[in-house]
């Protein structure tokens, strides 16, 4: 089976590639068509073959201009290769960069699924919906990764049931075997100087990811204050690691005045930036205000953290039926508080991150085991081919 995963502008690498990898490993013929992911490495093809089919010609200059005039004659190129190719073959898409002109350019001679990787905001316009309806409902089959995220498909946007399939996103575990790994940056690594020698290392509470509006950074401000300890005590370490696409300037003058020690490592981190960070947390927090399903939860999830997440999307979904994270109302700062500073200074906060702990290890190896994710995915290209 020939398989085409679709990603023209690279919105996410990691996604396309395990996906890639897993189905390359599963027997199919898989090629991901994508472009150049511009801010650091990404994995290696893993028996699959890559093509930079996208942007090639763009001006550094003006980016976003030069890829506009260029991407409709790219879709267009893609058309005619797609509708050229030996079947059986089904075109998969991850993302499309303009849906309402993209919808209308995609080739229909083979099978098209397309994964909902976001569907609608929490209260949609009909603009919105209508939109959706249009871009979903020009594929053969969409992939939801929750049944919550199946209902909006079906509820909201107005899908038939039959062409909506639940399956899985699978954890980031590529990232726990990388063949070199950085140590920990020096904005993470430096003692601090309030630190005396004997003192044991203090707990880390994590926010990784994209820094931008909807991922709830100043309600975990105002939470991390329970967070603060009696004087004499080693308190907790916030960090906050990431790319922004905001201005932070108000959110760091916030954490300037908490009473515990706030780390900004405000950048693009690489992949073998990402083991360190992560083996060095105690709990990785993921206070959303919207959101249907996040890279950082299955990163989380494949390196075996405690975490405690809002309970917004597929997210609330994931860790309410597995248990790998607790959870509270989005926006809830109090609430947010009150269980990080359960899961790092209380009385039982090993035990009960260790609970958290093993039922991420069990689900990186059942349900959101790649190789499970590459049965399902191909179960449903095989329904949908003649």
């Amino acid at each position: 089976m020939n398989v085409k995963l679709i990603d023209p502008s690279a919105f996410t690498p990691p996604y396309d590639r395990s996906l890639a990898a897993a189905l390359a490993g599963a027997g199919a013929n898989v090629e991901l068509i994508t472009s150049e992911f511009t801010y650091g490495p990404v994995p290696e093809p893993d028996g699959y073959e890559v093509s930079l089919d996208f942007y090639r010609r763009i001006s550094p200059g003006a980016r976003r201009l030069s890829k506009a005039l260029s991407h409709f004659p790219e879709m267009r190129r893609l058309k005619r290769k797609l509708e050229s190719a030996p079947d059986p073959m089904v075109t998969h898409y991850q993302w499309l960069t303009m849906p309402g002109l993209d919808r209308r350019l995609i080739a229909d001679r083979h099978p098209r699924v397309m994964t909902a990787h976001y569907i609608l905001p929490p209260e949609p316009n009909h603009r919105q919906i209508a939109d959706a309806r249009k871009l979903f409902g020009s594929m053969d089959a969409v992939v939801a990764h929750s049944r919550r995220g199946a209902s909006r498909l079906t509820e909201e946007v107005g899908l038939p049931a039959e062409r909506v399939r639940v399956i899985p996103h699978g954890a980031f575990d590529y990232l726990t075997r990388l063949p070199e790994e950085k140590p920990l940056p020096p904005e993470l690594a430096k003692p601090n100087p309030a630190w005396d020698d004997g003192d044991p290392r203090p707990p880390v509470v994590l926010f990784f990811g994209l820094l931008r509006p909807y991922k709830g950074i100043e309600v975990l401000i105002r939470a991390a204050e329970q967070l603060a300890t009696p004087t004499g005590e080693v308190a907790p370490e916030l960090w906050i690691v990431g790319n922004p696409r905001m201005d932070l300037t108000e959110l760091m003058e916030q954490t300037a005045r908490l009473r515990l020690d706030v780390r900004w490592l405000p950048r693009f981190i690489e992949d073998d930036e990402i083991p360190a960070i992560m083996r060095r947390a105690d709990v990785l927090v993921l206070p959303y205000l919207d959101g249907e399903q996040s890279g950082v939860l299955y990163t989380g999830i494949a390196f075996g953290k405690a975490m405690v997440v809002s309970d917004v999307g597929g997210i609330g979904e994931v860790a309410r039926e597995h248990g790998v994270a607790s959870l509270v109302d989005p926006g809830d700062a109090e609430a947010l508080g009150g269980e990080l500073s359960r899961l790092v200074i209380g009385p039982d906060a090993a035990e009960d991150r260790a609970r958290l702990e093993a039922s991420c290890r069990a689900a990186a190896e059942g349900p959101f085991a790649w190789n499970a994710v590459a049965r399902e995915t191909l179960g449903l290209y095989r329904e949908l081919l003649p």
